[in-house]
């Protein structure tokens, strides 16, 4: 049970406040979370990461020397908006770019990844990394495929450390990455969580039962079985961790035994007595182990054990000193501290970058084609709703319609204050993924900002950058949503669409002509997907029933990318 708390609704910005109120000298709130109180050095990159909130110490509790230099936080177990995410990275980078970090959710992997589009767009260097040691959620062979739990505390630990001793971003995302594919944990639980104001628990675990692999939201487990002794639950974590080995094949390891919200130190304790004796007589080496809790599920009751193999690298980086609310580590942390903070970036109107008269002229004539998605996307959205409501929640064609008139108000408020095309774009890309929500407003959001990434302020569009532009929107949708051809998404037109333009760069084709015929390919491939059922997103519970019905995603673009081309050529 929470038993604490004023609105329920509220509670996360709450904790946030009360966190920093209590940490003064260390963290400093910012739009979407909190960053250092002072500044990353000039050139250090910016370790960011981040979650829902109810998991602290993570991911808040880990802003420090030696750490993170920001956290997003998060509704209750849900992934921070990327406007959060964005604004948590532009307050704590200092051109040096940024890692993202957060752990293999869906949710995560989404909104961290269109904040990405979005500070790529302004020349910032970003990287990603997912961890994903959750052996209970992917097979052998798919760790990077699976979910992140308490490997978070050694993968992050280890980023930051690199990053105090001086490395640079591609070594710190190489070392972070080497992190990931040494970790291994599980988890189980006894007992669910209760949210802030709700009558019960998320779930129940029977009377007298263990769950085992359960993610930190109350995911399902892999399995129940009798509830054990503290000894004979030793057995099943330490188990269960080393029945694969990791990438990096080592007798030496960092080890990490967290509590999941309500079992307490002392049992702690007496589980970590028989672990230890286990790591030690399979022929391992425990360094510097941490007991305690480090990524909590509000009350859950509950465990997780990680071990990490180490080499020498990652082993210095380890046990190097870190100073934050939660973890402390070691002496005094070396390497620079930073300046006091200058000016803070929070959101509202952005600025207008000067532009060129050519670039205006782009600017309005894109202006001018959103306003004509607009009117489309109005006139389809009742046939949407209807093929969404086949298999899925009805709501795609709403939420384009909400997508692209935000999209579309705020380029014309840019164009109008004198943005160039660059400018007007990413600006439209925001306000789209912010105001449509769900998986197609994110992956929209980030298509009009990779775009406008192609484009420029000083100069106007010409066919290169546009074409060049399509490519890496689609690009986009792809990275981000991760589906693939076949899958009965947006991506079974995106795709068809993409490698015609791609074909046609360099052919000598207008950009009109190729982009018309690129359209004809997606509305064929998307009238296609009426014969596959879908696996993936809300319909793939009930994929069978989407047979028969094209998907709304895939035929809203090809609608879309149709109306471009007859615009390019009017």
């Amino acid at each position: 049970m929470t038993y604490l708390f004023d609105d329920p609704k509220s509670f996360p910005a709450d904790a946030v406040e009360g966190l920093v109120a209590a940490h003064p000298e260390e963290l400093l709130q910012v739009h979407g979370g909190v960053v250092r109180k002072n500044a990353t050095p000039a050139g250090q990159p910016a370790l960011v990461v981040g979650g829902g909130s109810g998991h602290y110490p993570a991911f808040a509790g880990w802003v420090g020397p030696g750490f993170a230099h920001g956290a997003p936080c998060g509704n209750i177990f849900s992934s921070p908006s990327s406007d959060q995410v964005y604004s948590v990275a532009r307050n704590a980078e200092n051109g040096g770019g940024v890692i993202l970090g957060f752990g293999h959710y869906a949710g995560d992997v989404l909104h961290f990844g269109v904040a990405a589009e979005k500070l790529r767009a302004e020349g910032i260097d970003v990287r990603i990394v997912a961890v994903s040691d959750d052996v209970a959620s992917g097979q052998t062979g798919e760790h990077r495929d699976r979910r992140g739990i308490a490997g978070d505390l050694p993968v992050f630990k280890i980023a930051g450390a690199a990053i105090q001793a001086g490395a640079d971003l591609e070594e710190a995302e190489r070392l972070a990455w080497k992190a990931n594919d040494a970790t291994r944990s599980l988890g189980v639980a006894f007992d669910g969580c209760t949210l802030p104001g709700a009558d019960d628990a998320l779930f129940h675990v029977p009377e007298g039962k263990m769950a085992i692999g359960l993610g930190i939201h109350g995911e399902p487990g892999i399995d129940e079985t009798p509830m054990p002794s503290a000894a004979e639950l030793a057995e099943v974590l330490v188990d269960g961790v080393l029945k694969e080995t990791p990438e990096l094949d080592s007798e030496r390891v960092a080890v990490v035994l967290n509590g999941l919200g309500t079992v307490k130190y002392e049992e702690m304790f007496v589980v970590w007595k028989h672990a230890a004796q286990l790591l030690a007589d399979a022929g391992l080496t425990v360094v510097r182990p941490e007991v305690g809790e480090h990524v909590t599920s509000l009350d859950m009751a509950g465990l997780s054990l990680t071990v990490m193999r180490l080499d020498d690298e990652l082993e210095q980086l380890w046990l190097a000193p870190a100073d934050t609310p939660a973890f402390r580590r070691g002496g005094t942390v070396g390497g620079e501290r930073g300046e006091e903070r200058g000016e803070l970036y929070s959101p509202g109107e952005d600025p207008i970058p000067e532009a060129t008269e050519e670039s205006r002229d782009s600017a309005r004539t894109i202006t001018s084609i959103l306003g004509e998605v607009e009117s489309l996307l109005v006139e389809l959205e009742p046939e949407l709703g209807r093929m969404d409501a086949v298999a899925g929640d009805g709501d795609h064609g709403q939420g384009m319609v909400l997508g692209i008139r935000a999209a579309h108000a705020t380029a014309q408020r840019a164009a109008e204050n004198g943005a160039g095309a660059r400018t007007v774009l990413v600006q439209a890309g925001a306000s789209w993924s912010a105001d449509a929500g769900g998986t197609s407003g994110a992956l929209w959001g980030a298509a009009l900002t990779s775009l406008g990434s192609a484009f420029a302020d000083d100069t106007a569009v010409d066919d290169e950058q546009l074409l060049t532009g399509l490519v890496q929107a689609v690009e986009a949708v792809e990275r981000l949503g991760r589906a693939k051809p076949g899958d009965k998404t947006m991506v079974d037109a995106a795709v068809p669409f993409r490698e015609s333009l791609a074909e046609a760069k360099g052919s000598g084709s207008s950009a009109a002509d190729a982009v018309a015929a690129a359209a004809e390919k997606a509305t064929a491939a998307a009238e296609d997907t009426a014969d596959i059922a879908a696996t993936m997103g809300r319909a793939r519970n009930h994929g069978d029933k989407s047979v028969g019905t094209p998907d709304p995603g895939a035929i809203s673009f090809s609608k879309i990318v149709t109306l471009l081309g007859e615009q390019l050529s009017a």
